[in-house]
């Protein structure tokens, strides 16, 4: 028998989620974003709950070139561009819409002959201060790749440090106001919207959108996925796989971090930080039962953690536990462990099984 722990992708709920994607901002195309294996989802399984997407992007080469490998036709996007002159010939030949945001890919592609000419997207930091060019800089940059014989069309875009905010941080609209500042003039196609933009920043236009973990089923910022109409897209389950009875002042686990201040069942679950399952998850971080809703006991180890069993007087070696994912969403689990999401649909560890259900 396999070890009881699944990790389990959901395509329906994947394709909802780009349809709520969709539905946010009528009108525009929508990039699904797809980095990091669609965020630990699989990208083949990704491929085809976003069927109906205009385009993907994502950042690693091979996976591009999977891509086309596994049928897809529409845009791919590179969203951080080319690392060396010599990926500019994977570009050419996967069709890839690099995004250019230093002086350095400019030369590359001033420099280097190819017989199909690209898309590009042009990267304006308004106020992120990782990738783009600054604001000063963005016409010259845009009239420079324009004249390139190597350049067929450039759009623009940004990148919102804080959408997700509630208004205590630097503003969406000050990025917005210097993005407009920076790209008047200039007839070019406009990319603005992550994920939290789409969902919470609806004022917000542009000829396309990128969502990312929302179509997860992840939710930016403090938001309740539920509340912002997302399914999630992966659920993680395992089953008990023994039962202790505690006396009160026993502990549980490595530290005796638990120490039970009254008489109680636990259960040993097949799961720990060595599968992706946050190691700082604390005392009652919550966990599902059969269904019902229980909480994580001490401290998880390497393959195993602790539950309290009490919700379920009657529950044995065999019953059902879910981590995250169908009636408990993964937000709610990594803000137990100080951590978002994203980290843990990225984090599954290789020796998980995994399974894909429509």
């Amino acid at each position: 028998m396999p070890r009881p722990l699944v990790a389990i992708t959901h395509v329906s709920a994947m394709q909802a989620n780009l349809a709520a994607a969709r539905k946010a901002v009528p009108g525009a195309r929508t990039w699904a974003v797809v980095k990091a294996d669609a965020y630990g989802h699989g990208l083949s399984h990704a491929m085809r709950a976003f069927e109906a997407a205009d385009g993907l992007s994502l950042v690693e080469f091979d996976r591009a070139a999977r891509l086309r490998e596994l049928g897809w036709q529409k845009p791919i996007m590179m969203m951080q561009g080319m690392y060396d002159v010599s990926d500019i010939e994977h570009l050419a030949r996967d069709d890839l819409q690099p995004v250019i945001h230093h002086a350095e890919q400019c030369r590359m592609l001033e420099i280097t002959p190819i017989n199909r000419p690209l898309v590009v997207h042009l990267k304006i930091n308004t106020g992120m201060n990782r990738l783009g060019f600054m604001p000063s800089q963005a016409s010259e940059i845009y009239h420079r790749l324009v004249s390139m014989p190597s350049v067929r069309s450039v759009s623009l875009m940004t990148h919102f440090a804080n959408a997700d905010s509630n208004g205590t941080m630097p503003d969406v609209a000050a990025q917005i106001a210097a993005f407009a500042h920076a790209t008047a003039g200039l007839d070019a196609e406009v990319s603005l919207s992550n994920s939290a933009a789409t969902l919470l920043q609806r004022q917000i236009r542009g000829d396309w959108i990128r969502p990312g973990v929302m179509l997860y089923g992840g939710a930016p910022g403090m938001q309740s996925a539920l509340s912002l109409g997302l399914q999630p897209a992966m659920t993680l389950q395992s089953r008990v796989i023994a039962t202790q009875s505690l006396r009160a002042g026993d502990s549980v686990g490595y530290g005796s971090l638990f120490i039970a201040d009254q008489p109680m069942r636990i259960g040993i679950v097949a799961c720990g930080y060595a599968d992706g399952y946050p190691r700082l998850a604390s005392t009652g971080t919550p966990v599902l039962l059969n269904g019902v809703r229980t909480r994580l006991l001490g401290r998880v180890s390497m393959d195993m953690l602790a539950i309290d069993l009490s919700p379920l007087p009657d529950a044995d070696v065999g019953c059902e536990v879910t981590l995250w994912g169908e009636g408990l969403p993964i937000d709610e689990v990594a803000a137990h462990a100080g951590t978002i999401g994203y980290e843990l649909m990225c984090g599954i560890a290789a020796r998980v099984r995994r399974e894909v259900r429509d």
